[in-house]
C-alpha cells in the first residue's frame, strides 16, 4: 500500500511538472508578462525587470551649422535623468546614482571625426559637482583609462559617447566605449566584437557604471572601414539616449541606425555589419536587455522624423 501511495504521489508530481511546462509554453506564446513566465520557469526576479531608456530630442540642440547649444544639451540631460529616476529636480536625480565624496570617472570618446561633445561632458560634470563630488575627483578620459590614477580609484563611472556605425561591431555604442578598459583590444575583435559584454565584468569596471549616455546629436549611420568618416552619412537627429542598462541603450541606438539606413540605403542594408555583441551581452553575459520588448522606451521632446 505504501509503495502504491508513493507511486501515486510520483505520478501527481510528474503531472504538476508537465502542467507547469504546458503553462509556460502557452504563456510564452500568448505573450504573457515576464513575471508570470519567469515564475513558471523559476527565473530570478532580476531577469524579469524591464530596462528603462529615455530618448530625448530638442529642435534647438543644434543650429543650422550643426553648432551644439550647450544650454539645451544641459536641459536635455537633466530632463532625461529626471525621467529615468522619476525625480522633479536634476540634482536629486543625480543623487540617486552618485553620492557626495565619490570619485567619478567619465568615460568619454575622443575619435577625432565624431568625439563626445564637450557640451555633454560639461553638463555631466556640472551635475556631479552639484551633487557634492569635488572637481578634483572627477576625471574625463578615453585611451588611458586603464592607467589613469583617478579611474583606477574611481567608485563610479559615467559612460558617454556618440552613436555611430563600426566596421567590425556593427555599431559603436556604450558597450564598445569600454574597450579601452581591456588589456588587449584586439582580443575582443573576433566574431564581430561579440564579447564586448565581458568588459563590464572587469575589476576596474564591474558594478561601477551609474549612467550610460549615447549622444545621438549627429549620429553616423554608415561607414566603409575602420576610420571612415563622411558628413554624407551623419544627420542632425538632435537627441540623447540615456539609461542604466548599456545593452538596452545600445539596442535602442541600433534600432535608430537601422531605421536611418533603411530610409537612406534601402531595406537590404538596414542592418549594419553583424552587430552580434548586443544580443550576446544579454544571452551570454547577462548584462542587460537587448530585446526591445523588454525595454521601456520613454520618448521626450521634439518628435519630427523621430524614426523609432
Amino acid at each position: 500500500m505504501c509503495s502504491q501511495n508513493f507511486k501515486r504521489q510520483q505520478d501527481l508530481t510528474k503531472g504538476d511538472l508537465t502542467m507547469k511546462k504546458v503553462i509556460t509554453r502557452r504563456d510564452f506564446i500568448r505573450g504573457s508578462t515576464f513575471a508570470v513566465l519567469g515564475a513558471a520557469l523559476g527565473l530570478p526576479a532580476q531577469q524579469l525587470k524591464k530596462s528603462k531608456v529615455i530618448l530625448i530630442r530638442h529642435q534647438d540642440a543644434l543650429d543650422e551649422n550643426s553648432v551644439i547649444n550647450g544650454e539645451v544639451v544641459q536641459k536635455m540631460l537633466d530632463e532625461a535623468v529626471m525621467a529615468l529616476f522619476d525625480k522633479n529636480d536634476p540634482v536629486e536625480a543625480f543623487k540617486h546614482i552618485i553620492q557626495p565624496g565619490e570619485v567619478v570617472g567619465i568615460k568619454t570618446n575622443v575619435w577625432s571625426y565624431l568625439p563626445t561633445p564637450p557640451e555633454a561632458e560639461k553638463a555631466i560634470k556640472r551635475r556631479l559637482i552639484d551633487v557634492g563630488v569635488k572637481e578634483e575627483d572627477i576625471g574625463l578620459d578615453d585611451h588611458n583609462v586603464r592607467t589613469n590614477p583617478l579611474f583606477i580609484k574611481a567608485t563610479s563611472l559615467i559612460n558617454v559617447r556618440p552613436l555611430r556605425t563600426h566596421y567590425l561591431a556593427g555599431v559603436s555604442g556604450c558597450m564598445k566605449n569600454y574597450i579601452m578598459f581591456a588589456k588587449s583590444q584586439s582580443a575582443l575583435h573576433p566574431n564581430s566584437c561579440s564579447a564586448l559584454g565581458s568588459l563590464f565584468s572587469l575589476p576596474q569596471v564591474k558594478g561601477k557604471t551609474r549612467l550610460n549616455i549615447l549622444c545621438a546629436l549627429t549620429p553616423q549611420y554608415h561607414g566603409r572601414g575602420p576610420h571612415h568618416f563622411s558628413r554624407r552619412y551623419i544627420w542632425s537627429y538632435k537627441g540623447l539616449i540615456v539609461g542604466q542598462d548599456p545593452v538596452a541603450v545600445d539596442a535602442v541606438g541600433l534600432k535608430l541606425i537601422m531605421a536611418k539606413r533603411t530610409e537612406q540605403l534601402g531595406k537590404d542594408k538596414a542592418v549594419p555589419p553583424v552587430p552580434r555583441h548586443i544580443r550576446d551581452a544579454e544571452v551570454k553575459y547577462g548584462l542587460g536587455n537587448s530585446d526591445l520588448n523588454k525595454i521601456d522606451l520613454v520618448k521626450l521632446g521634439w518628435t519630427d522624423d523621430i524614426l523609432i
